[in-house]
């Protein structure tokens, strides 16, 4: 199963180098393997998370998933975001604005570069992306969920998530303070409207996810007792493909926040859009969608019960690391490893309890082989 897997993103991976290669030599080879460890360091939770949601899905909107979506991600984010904020934010049409990616203004011409614009562009980004993973963070910890991983934190947060609405007032009073205290003077007012653009983005997309799968149930409920009285075949077809396109559509805009911080962390190793592409695209992009998929097959999430709280909780410190970028600069590393900290922590958590688990069960059925025996 690995090999099938991941054995496409291998060969991606292959031909990626190549061109790589081909268009900067070994330079930009290096280069472009580098971006697709940074890649793939800083999405590990993105791939649990994504996995948890892909579990809800047909398989039609799987492989929607995995084919329209990786292009998605490769040309939409990792190639054509950065030239949609410089086209944007510089004034340029669109083939100025890939004119400017591909060659370095002479000095003295005073034109901004294609990397000083995104750069300046970095407050309304974080700001955006960060508020949508705050606010899938604060869903998932203020609800009452029947498995709890830090159980001492976990619970009052479950006790006052009963309270309506608190995500949202959580996430606002943050963004105040954010625009207040980390966002420079001059770009407070765009901070606060790219944060409630965050923030309206995450609830309008969960919202019509969770409409449109209560409506697939409610289908499949009168589709099942129509079937039971006619004895034949029913079509879930529509039903399932709404619930399935928004699902896809909430998988779309989570993997884009997560995909901020590697975009904008990748010029600072280089600034050129091809080896940018090759590298989180084709690359990282790839192998976070292969992991994904192997999440899913292996049953992975269900054998290690805390991966996805462990992923949550990396969310909400990806968050608060996008928040405090506003102001100063945190390294890539950092970022990465964060994350990996507590899904690390999450999958060994895991394995205790299932050890713990597996020895309670050893001796409860010990004790009941004595027990008739005596008797």
């Amino acid at each position: 199963m690995v090999i099938r897997t991941f054995g496409i993103s291998v060969l991606v991976t292959i031909v990626a180098l190549g061109v790589a290669y081909l268009y900067g030599g070994w330079t930009a080879l290096a280069l472009c393997l580098i971006l697709g460890v940074l890649e793939v360091s800083l999405s590990f939770d993105n791939a649990v998370i994504n996995a948890t949601v892909l579990e809800k899905m047909s398989d039609f909107w799987q492989k929607i998933f995995l084919t329209v979506g990786i292009l998605i991600a490769v040309f939409g984010m990792r190639l054509l975001f950065p030239l949609l904020i410089v086209w944007i934010t510089a004034g340029l049409n669109p083939v100025e604005a890939f004119d400017l990616a591909m060659n370095v203004p002479p000095e003295g011409s005073g034109q901004q570069s294609y990397e000083e614009i995104l750069t300046a562009a970095h407050p309304q980004i974080a700001a955006f992306g960060g508020m949508f993973l705050f606010m899938l963070f604060l869903n998932f910890i203020l609800e009452d969920n029947e498995i709890k991983w830090l159980t001492w934190l976990e619970k009052p947060l479950a006790t006052i998530g009963k309270l309506d609405h608190l995500a949202v007032i959580i996430a606002g009073g943050s963004l105040v303070l954010i625009a207040e205290l980390l966002a420079p003077e001059d770009e407070r007012a765009t901070v606060m409207v790219a944060g409630v653009l965050g923030i309206i983005t995450y609830i309008a997309v969960n919202s019509l996810g969770e409409l449109f799968h209560t409506e697939e149930l409610a289908a499949e409920h009168e589709q099942h007792e129509l079937a039971e009285k006619t004895g034949g075949p029913t079509d879930l077809a529509k039903a399932t493909g709404k619930a399935g396109f928004f699902l896809f559509l909430y998988l779309e805009v989570l993997d884009a926040s997560f995909s901020f911080d590697g975009v904008i962390g990748a010029f600072a190793i280089t600034a050129d859009p091809i080896i940018i592409a090759l590298g989180l695209g084709f690359i990282g992009a790839m192998f976070v969608r292969s992991i994904t998929v192997y999440l899913v097959r292996a049953g992975t999430l269900s054998e290690y019960r805390y991966l996805e709280h462990g992923a949550h909780w990396a969310i909400g410190a990806l968050a608060l690391i996008l928040f405090f970028s506003i102001k100063w600069h945190i390294n890539e590393i950092i970022t990465g490893l964060v994350g990996v900290a507590f899904i690390g922590a999450a999958a060994v958590s895991s394995i205790y309890a299932n050890r713990r688990d597996e020895a309670a069960e050893a001796l409860s059925g010990t004790s009941e082989k004595d027990v008739a025996a005596t008797s």
